[in-house]
């Protein structure tokens, strides 16, 4: 297993859109790490979820790391606005734009964290010269677009190799996994070599989810 605490950071893509605030209160209360926000544009994926406005408005109910993944073509277009908005991370697609190391750069730039991040399909080869330069990668383990999937158990040889490019190199990027994560396919991922842990379902519709943040802590 790793050696640091595991990070935890609930989906709001999961939780009642009608009160995001409670949301937020609940993520809290049950002590997880970070919250993430899934911003889809009905294009790059099916769904459309919400903007920057949300970020933003939901910014000063909380100190806690705000994690934005786009999932949106041509993100180069949004990037400033979830800058503005209080993002903390902003992780791009690698196949969502051409430039992808320009952008990257330019969220660096900005003083906040970049990550990375592929669908199931694109081979984790495709990073390799983009990693000395990101803060985060994150492993799709589903098809991006909807909750409540069931992890793609291959996907986790991708955490695999991007852990071992991180050892041999001595990069110091974060791998995070989304998609699927819940008591069940917990252990597996944290041995592969996660480091941040989206959980959306099993986080929302959990009773008692500061008891799941717990278990999670001391795997």
């Amino acid at each position: 297993m790793n050696s640091t605490t595991p990070i935890i950071a609930p989906s709001l893509l999961a939780s009642d859109f009608s009160n995001m605030g409670d949301s937020i209160r609940k993520i809290q209360e049950a002590k997880a790490d970070w919250v993430h926000f899934d911003i889809m544009d009905g294009n790059f994926v099916p769904p459309i979820t919400f903007g920057h406005k949300m970020v933003k408005d939901l910014r000063p109910l909380s100190k806690q790391f705000y994690d934005v993944h786009l999932m949106v073509n041509q993100p180069e277009k949004h990037i400033d606005d979830f800058i503005d908005a209080g993002a903390d991370n902003i992780t791009i697609h690698y196949e969502s734009t051409t430039h992808v190391h320009r952008l990257i750069t330019s969220i660096k730039k900005s003083g906040k964290n970049a990550g990375i991040t592929l669908v199931p399909s694109t081979p984790a080869s495709q990073l390799k010269e983009l990693l000395p330069f990101v803060d985060l990668v994150l492993v799709m383990s589903v098809n991006p677009g909807y909750g409540g999937q069931v992890l793609i158990e291959n996907t986790l040889e991708k955490v695999s190799y991007f852990k071992e490019i991180r050892e041999k190199m001595g990069y110091n990027y974060k791998i995070e996994i989304d998609g699927g994560i819940n008591k069940n396919t917990f252990d597996a991922a944290r041995k592969a070599g996660v480091d941040v842990f989206v959980m959306g379902s099993a986080f929302f519709d959990e009773k008692n989810p500061d008891d799941l943040v717990k278990w999670c802590k001391n795997r």
